[in-house]
């Protein structure tokens, strides 16, 4: 691959993320506002603190809160390094170490596509394939870790492939930066792990007199086991050179390597109990309490979105056959391997440990790290199918440019409508109507700082800068519980988080409790009274 090819694809997809990110006037939805929001608090030297409480899981004490308790701080870092380069607080600034990362995913997919067929026509396909990357495409721009887990999901199979002697210490070092983009990113320590024992197992079998592949009649080296047991090492000092401090932190405030709340995500009985108060009561009574026919039902209806998700997003509904195709092809590949191996360990996890948040996003923003291999490999199994069925005389010689040219153009033309319909139409998920909703309050005799129940805290307090806590899931004892805890005398209800018990209070326009104010763009205000 020449350089020049490099420049090209890294040009097409910074064009193709600023025209995405000109539709993008805010992050539009909680994630991707909650990163935005920890990167101003560091840009303006309030360290890992936020004045805004999203979940109760946690156990929230009060305000302001230690920040990414639940995300990972790395998107967040971004942000903060992007508005302290710019010197800017503005969205559009806090966005650019994500557009600059969003143009490297097509040259590491480049590269990794290289790697397998020294092809360069090949590898300059799985490129475009990266530039138009359908699905996917809304949300590279934006202050969320998809640009960077593709990104270093890439490095990683690349340097997966190296024999160099340090590759395992580059590894530990991207399954740390992977871990601090998202928790499941340990999960690539593991792999790292598994594939140092493979090499090394590989080369016993391989040494004369040692049977082959009968390994347990192998003599073993003590040379190659200190060699083995010093590469994970090194695997494991990359790692923790880059996550230790934030251990460390999380080891402070809580006493364990991993805040609490996450673990109380396994005892969900709905997604919107990720936000009930207090968080205390999710425990493994309370998940046996509803059956096991809910239970298995849950898991069901998240195996079939992730399998769409799996169909749809990640092998851009026409990749999948050749995506397959390829893989089998390179089935003996150490990095096909690891790559189906997490791939099915994420299925397995996000549809019977986390079926709530995997279902609705977890496992496609976790698919995230593996699409580079799948867009690499998409053009070999292509070339493997026409070349099969040139054989048999069905195609002419010009099939394998017809073909090439059309696979990138349906990826084009799918990343077109998926913009236009989940981006140009319209973006975001109500922050928009936040500051007329807070002006307002302003009306009402809101007083800078006070605190706001709302849908979205980290979406209000960007747009607002006025400090908030979610809404939680439950009945109007628990919201005024809640209130009275966090000191919130403003509770906001859009239409469309008016579900289940919050439904009650959205429709009670005579509480003395609640008192209405008025409607701003289909959200109900009321003043909590206490």
């Amino acid at each position: 691959m020449s350089a020049r090819t490099y420049i090209l694809l890294a040009l097409l997809g910074c064009g193709v993320s600023l025209a995405v990110a000109h539709f993008q006037n805010f992050p539009g939805y909680l994630d991707s506002d909650y990163n935005f929001g920890g990167g101003l608090q560091l840009a303006a030297g309030k360290g890992f603190t936020e004045p805004y409480i999203w979940n109760y899981l946690d156990d929230p004490q009060t305000l302001p809160h230690p920040s990414h308790t639940y995300w990972m701080p790395l998107a967040s870092i971004v942000t903060a390094s992007s508005l302290w380069v710019t010197g800017h607080d503005s969205y559009s600034a806090g966005r650019i170490g994500f557009i600059v990362l969003a143009s490297l995913v097509p040259v590491v997919t480049a590269a990794l596509a290289y790697s397998f067929s020294r092809r360069s026509d090949l590898a300059a396909i799985s490129g475009l394939l990266a530039v138009f990357s359908g699905y996917y495409a809304p949300f590279l721009p934006v202050t969320d870790n998809y640009a960077p887990y593709m990104v270093f999901g890439g490095l990683f199979f690349l340097v997966l492939g190296s024999s160099r002697k340090f590759a395992p210490l580059a590894l530990g070092i991207l399954a740390g930066l992977m871990t601090l983009a998202r928790s499941d990113g340990m999960l690539w320590l593991g792999v790292t792990m598994l594939a140092v024992l493979w090499r090394h197992f590989r080369q016993i079998a391989a040494e004369p007199g040692q049977g082959g592949r009968r390994l347990q009649k192998a003599r073993v080296s003590p040379q190659l086991m200190d060699s083995a047991a010093f590469q994970m090492a090194l695997a494991g000092a990359g790692f923790l050179l880059v996550t230790g401090a934030w251990f460390w932190r999380t080891e402070a405030l809580y006493g364990s390597l991993l805040a609490p709340g996450g673990t109380r995500l396994l005892w969900l009985n709905n997604y919107n109990e990720t936000f009930v108060y207090p968080g205390n009561q999710l425990t493994i009574g309370h998940w046996l309490k509803q059956g096991w026919v809910p239970i298995m039902e849950a898991r069901l209806s998240a195996l079939r979105w992730n399998l769409l998700n799996a169909f749809a997003a990640q092998g851009d509904l026409v990749l999948v056959p050749f995506i397959l195709v390829g893989l089998w092809s390179h089935r003996r590949d150490q990095r096909v391997v690891a790559a189906c191996l997490v791939w099915l360990t994420l299925l397995l996890v996000m549809t019977a440990v986390f079926p709530f948040a995997g279902a609705r996003g977890g496992f496609f923003h976790s698919g995230a790290a593996l699409q580079t291999l799948w867009w690499a490999v998409a053009p070999l199994g292509l070339e493997t199918a026409i070349t099969a069925a040139r054989a048999r005389n069905l195609f002419t010689p010009h099939a394998f440019v017809v073909f090439r040219a059309g696979l990138v153009g349906v990826a084009i033309l799918m990343t077109a409508a998926i913009v236009a319909l989940r981006v140009v139409r319209g973006w975001g998920e109500g922050e928009q109507y936040y500051p007329a909703q807070e002006a307002f309050l302003r009306q009402s005799g809101i007083r800078p700082g006070e605190v706001v129940m709302v849908r979205n805290p980290p979406g209000f307090f960007i747009m607002t800068g006025q400090p908030a806590i979610v809404v939680p899931y439950g009945d109007s004892s628990s919201i005024l519980a809640a209130a009275t805890r966090y000191g919130a005398n403003y509770l906001i209800i859009e239409a469309a988080g008016a579900v289940g018990p919050i439904k009650t209070v959205y429709d009670d326009a005579q509480s003395t409790t609640f008192q209405f104010l008025g409607e701003v763009n289909g959200a109900r205000i009321f003043q909590i009274a206490r």
